[in-house]
């Protein structure tokens, strides 16, 4: 079983793209997404993936992750009702990798940045471009996105 401690910011500004080191473009939709659990698709470059994710409790909760074959993962994100479209940059700060999403269609222009840590009380240094903290606020979950697009806010 693996523990997934996530923290997510708003950017206060793009000066982060110019650290990028890796881009990917990433579909990905929700077989189930109840509050007690998650069912993700993801279909990254030529990867598929299913994800469980159980409840979120503070910044933590249980997460079961397993590559599938690419065409897998085509159907199965055939039976999602939304789809996300977004791009995830990685940028390396002080010993971190952050994950930067950038949303695309009716989500754009939320751009998230994420941080995956071994305990909830980990410190790390916080790069200038970071902005608001939104780990807390559900609205920016992406199961919460694929049901209440951004720009409806």
């Amino acid at each position: 079983m693996g523990i997934e401690i996530e923290r997510k910011f708003l950017l206060n500004n793009d000066v982060w793209r110019s650290a990028v080191q890796q881009s990917s473009r990433i579909a990905q939709g929700y077989l189930s997404s109840d509050l007690n659990r998650i069912v993700r698709v993801r279909l990254k470059g030529e990867q598929g993936f299913i994800t469980i994710k159980g409840k979120t409790e503070g910044i933590e909760r249980v997460e079961f992750e397993y590559e599938i074959p690419k065409q897998d993962a085509i159907e199965l994100l055939k039976l999602c009702p939304i789809l996300l479209d977004k791009t995830r940059y990685l940028v390396e700060f002080a010993g971190y990798t952050w994950e930067i999403d950038e949303f695309h269609g009716i989500n754009a222009p939320l751009i998230i940045a994420e941080l995956e840590l071994t305990s909830s009380d980990e410190y790390f240094d916080k790069p200038e471009w970071l902005g608001e903290e939104v780990s807390d606020d559900p609205r920016y979950f992406n199961s919460y996105l694929s049901e209440h697009a951004y720009t409806t806010w």
